[in-house]
């Protein structure tokens, strides 16, 4: 079956080359023309030889995928469906499919995780549409989908899949950062001499073994120490999204919430508000602080020997 992609990166080129092994044949266009096999969108469509035509879209969230979904509602034919597969907010795809609708072309939109992994080990698709549209897409699916009974769901109409893709970044968020603050809990303690060989160890038979460990693993066993690694961390969003959905559903998600607030303290060389908190301890509690430029010592930091609130 024919398909095109469009977005090229490390997400799609390898999907474009996952499907292609599955027997598909890909129509692939990205701004960087070295590697697409078309020079424009009306070029994608036109290179068709069957119908109805399916697009998927692998481009930045957004202005990006809107204004895509916008020229594709004017190249496609009634019949066609247009998937988004990017990290798109759930709120966009409904307005997506409204404008696609009009002109009869059927709109899919898809959570994906895999990464750079997934050209190997299948991509996990969270998909929301109806069910006509989805029977279009799904030889598509079934292609990129990991081998087996899992990793692919059909979880509702236009939008479900999005949102569900946002949930499981949201998730991932907190697994995260419970994984490195345990690393660094490691790191702090002398007692512990192996610390790549500790996180190993928990890779079989643990209760917190899972992917994201094996990844990390891998990290250490490339930089033991992570000192080629600047501790800055970015979100693309969906994590900011889980939360404010959280608020707006009145779902508790302290965990969630506290690692996408982490995300943010990383981003502060010297955090404003902990030096108001180290200003309001030191004029409650005569407590020191230490000034720029100064290492704190031992007895600078206190404990938990303190009498004096902290």
């Amino acid at each position: 079956m024919e398909i095109g992609l469009i977005g090229l990166g490390k997400m799609g080129g390898n999907m474009r080359e996952r499907l292609r092994r599955a027997g598909h044949t890909v129509i692939g266009y990205d701004r960087n023309h070295e590697i697409a096999d078309v020079g424009s969108l009306t070029e994608l469509v036109d290179a068709f030889t069957t119908s109805p035509k399916v697009v998927w879209v692998m481009v930045p969230a957004g202005d990006p995928t809107r204004e895509t979904v916008k020229e594709l509602g004017g190249l496609l034919s009634s019949g066609d469906v247009v998937v988004d597969g990017g990290n798109s907010r759930f709120t966009d795809d409904k307005i997506n499919a409204d404008h696609l609708a009009e002109k009869g072309i059927g709109y899919v939109d898809a959570g994906v995780s895999g990464g750079v992994w997934g050209l190997k080990n299948g991509y996990a698709l969270m998909v929301g549409g109806s069910e006509e549209d989805i029977a279009k897409v799904k030889p598509f699916f079934e292609a990129l989908k990991p081998e087996g009974d899992y990793g692919y769901v059909h979880a509702g109409p236009v939008g479900a899949g999005h949102f569900a893709k946002m949930v499981h970044n949201g998730i991932e968020y907190g697994m995260m950062q419970a994984y490195a603050e345990g690393y660094e809990l490691l790191t702090a303690a002398d007692v512990v001499q192996d610390v790549p060989g500790v996180l190993k160890s928990w890779q079989e038979g643990t209760v917190v073994r899972s992917w994201l460990l094996d990844l990390l693993v891998n990290a250490l066993q490339e930089d033991p120490d992570l000192a080629d690694i600047k501790g800055y961390v970015n979100d693309s969003g969906e994590g900011r999204w889980t939360i404010e959905e959280a608020i707006n559903h009145a779902v508790p998600v302290p965990v969630l919430a506290a690692a996408l607030f982490a995300r943010f303290s990383s981003r502060q060389e010297d955090s404003p508000a902990m030096k108001a908190v180290a200003a309001l301890r030191n004029q409650f509690g005569g407590h020191a602080t230490t000034k720029v430029g100064q290492v704190a010592t031992a007895a600078d930091l206190g404990g938990p020997g303190d009498t004096i609130d902290s």
